[in-house]
C-alpha cells in the first residue's frame, strides 16, 4: 500500500529537516518530477522511501515500519526459515553446487583435486525469487488465504508471481497468512537487501550447506523443469510472432 503523502511529507521534515527535496532528489536517485507526482496524487511508493533512507543512511526497513500502514514490521523480528533462505538461491547457483558436490563425491572427477574456494552466491533477488518465496511458504492453501485478506483475485495475485514482482502490501500480507517473518517477500521482490533485511552474512550459503545431497538435486530438478517450461512457452509465442509477421508480410 502506498504510503500516505502527509505521512510521509512529514516523515522527510522529520529525518531531513535542513535538506532541500532537490538535494534529496539528486542523492537519493529520484527524479523530482516522479516524486512531485506522487505527492500530488496523495501516494508515495515504497521504493521511495526506500531510496531515500538509503541515502540518508537510515535503515530502510525501520523507516518503512515508523508509517502506520507498516507498523507491523518492527514488531516481527523473525528471521527466514531455511527454506526461505534456500528459496533467494538462484537457479544457476543451484546447478553449480550440484556439479560442485558431484566432482568432490567419492570417485568423481574432483576428488582427488584440493577443494576450491566456494563461489559467492549471486544477490537476491533473482528470476524467479517471489514464486520461489511463495512456494517455500505455501502449504497448499496459502494463495486463497492471501486473496480472502486482502481482495485481491487469486489471477491477479498468480499475475504478479508470474511476473517475478509483489507489492510491499502483498508481500507482507503473503508473509503474516504464512506465519513467517515478514522481510523474506521484501527481499524476495527487490524492495529491501538482505542486509537491509537484517539476515546473517552468509545465511543463503548456510542454509545451502545444509541440504542433503538428495534435496539439492531434487530442488535443482524442479528448477530446471520450470525453467524448461517457461523457455518452452517463449520459443511457442516468439514462432506464433514470427508466423504472424510472415502472413502480414
Amino acid at each position: 500500500m502506498p504510503l500516505p503523502a502527509k505521512a510521509f511529507q512529514h516523515w522527510l521534515h522529520d529525518v531531513a529537516p535542513a535538506t532541500s527535496t532537490a538535494d534529496i532528489c539528486r542523492t537519493s536517485g529520484i527524479k523530482r518530477t516522479t516524486l512531485a507526482q506522487q505527492l500530488v496524487r496523495g501516494k508515495v511508493a515504497e521504493t521511495t522511501l526506500v531510496s531515500i533512507s538509503r541515502a540518508l543512511q537510515r535503515s530502510p526497513l525501520q523507516e518503512l515500519a515508523s508509517f502506520e500502514n507498516y507498523a507491523e514490521l518492527a514488531g516481527n523480528t523473525r528471521p527466514p526459515t531455511p527454506a526461505e533462505l534456500v528459496s533467494q538461491i538462484a537457479t544457476m547457483d543451484l546447478l553449480r553446487a550440484v556439479i560442485d558436490r558431484s566432482d568432490s563425491a567419492p570417485g568423481g572427477p574432483g576428488a582427488d583435486v584440493p577443494a576450491a574456494a566456494t563461489p559467492e552466491l549471486s544477490p537476491a533477488p533473482h528470476a524467479t525469487s517471489v514464486r520461489n518465496w511463495v512456494d517455500a511458504i505455501d502449504d497448499g492453501e496459502l494463495r486463497h488465504r492471501v486473496s480472502a485478506a486482502t481482495g485481491v483475485a487469486p489471477q491477479n495475485y498468480s499475475a504478479q508471481l508470474t511476473a517475478n514482482r509483489l507489492s510491499p502490501e502483498l508481500a507482507v500480507a503473503t508473509a503474516r497468512e504464512a506465519g513467517v517473518g515478514f522481510t523474506g517477500g521484501l527481499v524476495a521482490a527487490g524492495l529491501i537487501t538482505e542486509a537491509e533485511a537484517g539476515w546473517p552474512p552468509g545465511a543463503r550459503q548456510r542454509a545451502l550447506d545444509g541440504l542433503s545431497d538428495g534435496e539439492l538435486a531434487a530442488l535443482a530438478g524442479e528448477r530446471l523443469q520450470t525453467l524448461g517450461k517457461v523457455l518452452r512457452r517463449q520459443e511457442h509465442e516468439q514462432a506464433q510472432t514470427e508466423k504472424i509477421w510472415e502472413n502480414l508480410g
